[in-house]
């Protein structure tokens, strides 16, 4: 006998495990038994589950009987006419959802030529083994599934046009591109998906080719005109709030410009900005520390006495202010109310972004890099037909990573720009390459992709034929506006008296093992000691115990409180982390003595 579970319950046996699933599948697919029901019959064990339950990922399968799709060319046509639905093929028992469970007892095709008799479904098109994303990316079943996987987390850091009411918006963080564009190249869930509502790209003139060396290992060079034209600008938006909050005693906070008798009062410099109500004017040029929203908040800590004191007269600054390195053009500000019926202020600040050395961009196949260089036009190579590439592109990115898919890109790009077509890229369903090759012979071009091109610098046509074409390109949000960081004498921390982590608090560059290492190798020694005194601390070591002396700053006199006043005491330079060291131990009872050599 073979036991029965429905939904992980015991509910009972059947003596033929087999007809038992076929009698079910059979039922299921008259529409007898609801469509949610899947089954699985595990062999080893000799059990069969049912399902049910809810949140099971399920995906559809043609059903195919004795070698044959029961999904005929009669349902094909009756579909694109719109006379049967979806949902009719699956009540019809034609399509059916089969779980993870279900699966293990299936016989999938991948496609019609392959049945036999043994399969039990078919899949519906090969393109579903992929996400959304990566069936996104165009010609994807000549790339690699490590570079997919990459292109496919590459168009979620693209920027674009993410919603068409940004401006009403305040989100954090926010990228958009200023001109989007559909690709030439696309696939079919471009279309379903609306991509042209919500665009995330350019279509870009792209050589691969070597230039002056500046190209090396993955960056990409740039044409300036390009860029002067407007390719790949792009708006940062980034939200500033500020609320008047209620306190204990009826105190508020206020948002005003702040007077001279707050506590921790700035100066008038950097309250310039505001207007009579402590917000700044929309379209004020704000740079790193200028105020933008006047803020004052009563005393932080008050006593149950000190209520009806003075004390709460003397308020403090509380200015929402741009911090080191920010700048950018106010640009819109909102008054309103919270929840909780608190007066708030929300402000938007923009940054116009021209793309720069070290922005990150990258194509759809995972071929990602930054710009080395912005060329200047007269400087670039051109075609004969006067055509000037606007990213060049380094050839070494190609044969170790197999991206075909984005040499194929090249040219069904470059037969569309000239033909005026958009060209299908979908996976397993593309636009064959000898097609490609074909109409790019038609329209008076090497069917390889490959054209004459001559150098900017000296007019002299290059020895090697040039791969040159159209693409899309993206721009990703790691730009380096974001990211450059650099810091002399700063903020440190109050235990170790080091500098503090972290570049938006104006944080040190930390320096690890293995750059202390480099340095070590290189013989930079005297750069270690710098690096390695950012916490350095003068100490009063007794000669006589070894443990740390005390200066008395009153009488001008060291003495040791162990051994007393008449013990030689001396100064020593070390790392105050050391000295942290010493009185921890000291606090586990463990007695650090230091032996002090002498100096001859």
């Amino acid at each position: 006998m073979v036991d029965v579970f429905m939904n992980e319950r015991f509910i009972g046996t059947v003596e033929n495990a087999k007809e038992f699933i076929k009698q079910i599948r059979s039922e299921r697919r008259k529409g007898v038994l609801p469509l949610e029901l899947n089954f699985y019959h595990d062999q080893d064990y000799d059990e069969v589950y049912l399902d049910t339950t809810t949140g099971r990922a399920r995906r559809p399968l043609i059903v195919v009987e004795n070698g044959k799709s029961k999904l005929t060319e009669k349902h094909i046509e009756d579909v694109k006419s719109g006379a049967v639905t979806w949902d009719k093929l699956v009540k019809e028992g034609i399509i059916e959802y089969v779980d993870a469970a279900e699966e293990e007892n299936c016989y999938v095709a991948l496609s019609e030529e392959d049945l036999t008799k043994e399969h039990t479904h078919l899949e519906i098109s090969p393109v579903v083994i992929l996400g959304l994303c990566t069936s996104l990316i165009p010609y994807s079943n000549f790339g690699g599934s490590s570079r997919l996987i990459r292109g496919s987390k590459i168009q979620k850091q693209a920027l674009g046009l993410y919603a068409s009411n940004f401006l009403l918006r305040m989100d954090t963080d926010v990228n958009v591109l200023h001109y989007p564009q559909k690709p030439i190249t696309k696939t079919f869930m471009h279309d379903i998906w609306g991509w042209e509502k919500h665009p995330s790209g350019q279509n870009i003139v792209i050589a691969l080719m070597s230039f002056e060396g500046y190209n090396m290992e993955d960056s990409i060079i740039i044409s300036k005109a390009s860029v002067d034209r407007g390719f790949a600008r792009s708006t940062y938006f980034k939200p500033f709030s500020a609320e008047e909050l209620r306190y204990q005693g009826g105190l508020v906070d206020e948002i005003c410009i702040p007077d001279k008798e707050v506590k921790g009062y700035k100066s008038e410099k950097d309250y310039r900005l505001l207007e009579e109500d402590g917000i700044v004017f929309t379209g004020a040029k704000v740079k790193d520390e200028d105020v933008i929203i006047g803020k004052v908040s009563p005393p932080r800590f008050l006593g149950e006495f000190e209520e009806f004191n003075i004390a709460t007269n003397v308020k403090r600054e509380s200015s929402v202010a741009l911090t080191h390195g920010e700048n950018g053009i106010v640009d819109m500000t909102l008054i309103t109310e919270n929840e909780d019926g608190n007066r708030l202020v929300q402000m938007r600040l923009r940054q116009q972004r021209i793309p720069e050395v070290g922005d990150k961009f990258a194509s759809r196949h995972g071929q990602k890099g930054v710009i080395s260089y912005l060329v200047p036009i007269e400087d670039m190579p051109f075609t004969a037909s006067g055509i000037v590439p606007d990213i060049i592109f380094s050839p070494h990115g190609i044969p170790s990573r197999m991206t075909v898919s984005h040499l194929i890109e090249i040219v069904a790009g470059k037969v569309g720009a000239l033909s005026g077509q958009y060209i299908d890229g979908t996976t397993f369903n593309a636009m064959p390459e000898k097609e490609l090759r074909k109409m790019l012979r038609e329209l008076g071009f090497r069917e390889s992709g490959v054209e004459a091109m001559y150098n900017g610098i000296d007019g002299r046509e290059f020895k090697a034929r040039i791969y040159v074409g159209n693409m899309y390109y993206l721009k990703l949000k790691h730009m380096v506006a974001n990211k450059l960081h650099a810091r002399a004498t700063g903020k440190i921390q109050l235990l170790t008296r080091q500098p503090i982590e972290g570049r938006s608090q104006g944080g040190g560059l930390r320096l690890g093992e293995m750059e202390k290492d480099c340095f070590v190798a290189h013989g930079a020694s005297l750069l270690l000691k710098e690096r390695f005194d950012s916490d350095k601390t003068l100490v009063f070591v007794c000669e006589e115990c070894g443990m740390l002396g005390v200066y008395d700053s009153f009488k001008n006199k060291e003495y040791c409180t162990k051994c007393g006043a008449n013990v030689g005491v001396s100064v020593v330079e070390m790392s105050y982390a050391f000295k942290l060291l010493l009185d921890e131990l000291k606090s586990l009872c463990v007695y650090p003595k230091l032996v002090l050599g002498r100096k001859y």
